[in-house]
């Protein structure tokens, strides 16, 4: 039997079968006309939107912590690859539009915002209950809003999807302005505030999900950003009576045991096991390179390819004031040990940053403590990482006082968190001149949040961003010989990253910012 007949017969016996024979959906899975119908399925697709965030939080850090004056990173010569030189260029203000790092930002936002839209154009026709479409859409325009915010203060005006992309030609949009893309943020987080519910605490645990309390500080944050400072005293004076407050002290925030707290007002989501993408592993991240991370992690394993980053500037460790020792302990710890001839760490000893003396023959390296808890796996810890904590919204607060004329308000939300971070009241501030407290508040914003992605937006926030970065610059370059004189050079045109030249290749209506190849 030949292969020409053999194929004839197939084709016939293809020809001959019912329709509804050879058109089987999978019978393990729902289909997609029969998908998006119940609560249920709704909020496995609200989940999926979520899941972005963690790989969102993943590039952050690159693009907000280390492009400020609060981190660096350990220059590792023996490897010039592009996974090291791209994200050391956007800590040293030589990226363009091919950087593989910020555009994964810029990707992840959309990724989240396209699912969002999915559960936004699609709930109208599914069974639910209204508690139930109130909360999901709540949530999913909360994650729209977030999503967009992000995008609108690291690459200015953005394509708007507010819909499902169903067809190919809606995939090319020009980019809105800024403007519009605000204007559409705050709407989502009006909308998102309208519906949800204040947080549930159960033994002073949330879910974890987006609530009333992250849509108000959501948005408080957008108004202090377009300096609406009336608008967000409102929205920040409002998240006390949701039953938001500090822990007792600094370092139990950072606890995996307080994950989701009072304190808690939105944080990305991470669960330690064997399930493929919920761990987190900022602290492997974080560490000096090595081939033995044991005497720090507990677990033993290799770090050197992917550790090095986020660490520490002297900048920071020198900001810390005499006395802020609890907070300065908590965020920052010395890994102490010597490097060989390829660069790589062996550590020695893990000690406090507190009076650090590095022993005879050894060097110690800082590195963030915020994130080292126990666990039993390598590269597989159980650490969320906080977006919106009550301290914050308290230092936004004072903040929103201050701006308004209204410095001697402004003393109260301060004093509380510095009386949390010093462990006692001796040193509140209370002087009411509105300047030094503007230059206050934004030091305490500083060393309170320190390593949770807020510097750089603080930076660009209150215009001090070009400034402050140059002369930082000046001083990492008397520091280390292999920054070029190209680093550094920061402009208002650096205050934005550019928009992803794959992107731009694909949609030519993309136009790109200013100061990048065009």
């Amino acid at each position: 039997m030949n292969k020409i007949f053999m194929i004839a017969v197939l084709a016939l016996t293809v020809i001959s079968c019912k329709k509804d024979f050879i058109e089987l959906a999978p019978e393990d899975q729902i289909g997609e006309p029969n998908f998006y119908k119940t609560e249920a399925q709704f909020r496995m697709a609200l989940t999926a939107a979520y899941t972005p965030l963690r790989d969102l939080f993943e590039n952050d850090f690159y693009t907000n912590e280390m492009r400020s004056d609060n981190t660096h990173y350990e220059y590792y010569q023996i490897n010039r690859g592009t996974a090291y030189t791209m994200r050391e260029n956007i800590a040293d203000f030589t990226d363009d539009p091919s950087n593989s790092y910020s555009n994964a930002v810029y990707f992840h936002c959309f990724k989240g915002i396209s699912r969002a839209n999915i559960i936004l154009d699609r709930i109208d026709g599914g069974t639910l209950s209204d508690a139930a479409k109130n909360d999901i859409v709540g949530q999913a325009k909360f994650l729209r809003a977030f999503n967009f915010f992000k995008l609108v203060r690291y690459f200015g005006g953005v394509p708007l999807f507010i819909h499902e992309v169903t067809e190919a030609e809606q995939s090319f949009l020009p980019r809105s302005s800024a403007a519009e893309v605000y204007a559409q943020i705050i709407d989502d987080a009006k909308d998102a505030i309208a519906r949800l519910s204040n947080p549930v605490f159960v033994s002073g645990k949330q879910s974890g999900q987006a609530t009333k309390g992250a849509a108000t500080m959501l948005l408080a944050e957008v108004y202090m950003t377009q300096q609406h400072y009336a608008e967000a005293e409102t929205l920040l004076n409002s998240l006390a009576g949701m039953g938001y407050d500090l822990l007792p002290k600094y370092a139990d925030v950072f606890s995996t045991n307080n994950k989701n707290s009072r304190e808690s007002i939105f944080e990305i989501q991470y669960l330690e096991g064997l399930q493929g993408g919920q761990q987190s592993n900022f602290i492997y991240l974080f560490l000096p390179r090595s081939q033995n991370t044991t005497l720090i992690t507990g677990v033993k394993t290799d770090n050197s390819g992917i550790g090095g980053w986020n660490t520490p500037t002297k900048d920071l460790i020198d900001a810390y004031e005499p006395g802020d020792t609890l907070r300065k302990d908590a965020s920052i710890a010395m890994a102490e040990g010597t490097y060989n001839a390829s660069n790589l760490f062996t550590f020695t000893a893990n000690k406090s940053i507190l009076n650090y003396k590095p022993a005879a023959g050894r060097v110690g390296v800082p590195y963030i403590k915020k994130y080292l808890n126990l666990h039993t796996n390598p590269n597989n810890t159980n650490d969320n990482w906080p977006v919106y904590r009550y301290a914050d919204a308290l230092l936004l607060l004072a903040e929103a006082r201050n701006l308004q004329g209204k410095p001697a308000e402004a003393l109260a939300p301060l004093n509380k968190v510095r009386a949390r971070g010093f462990g006692n009241a001796t040193h509140n501030i209370t002087t009411t001149d509105q300047t030094a407290l503007t230059d206050i508040i934004a030091h305490e914003r500083r060393i309170e949040l320190a390593f949770e992605n807020h510097r750089w937006h603080d930076l660009v926030r209150t215009g001090k961003a070009v400034e402050v970065m140059n002369a930082h610059g000046a001083q990492l370059k008397q520091l280390y010989t292999y920054l070029p004189a190209s680093s550094y050079q920061v402009d208002q045109n650096r205050l934005l990253y550019p928009i992803p030249q794959s992107e731009r290749e694909l949609n030519i209506d993309l136009t790109q910012n200013t100061g990048y190849p065009q």
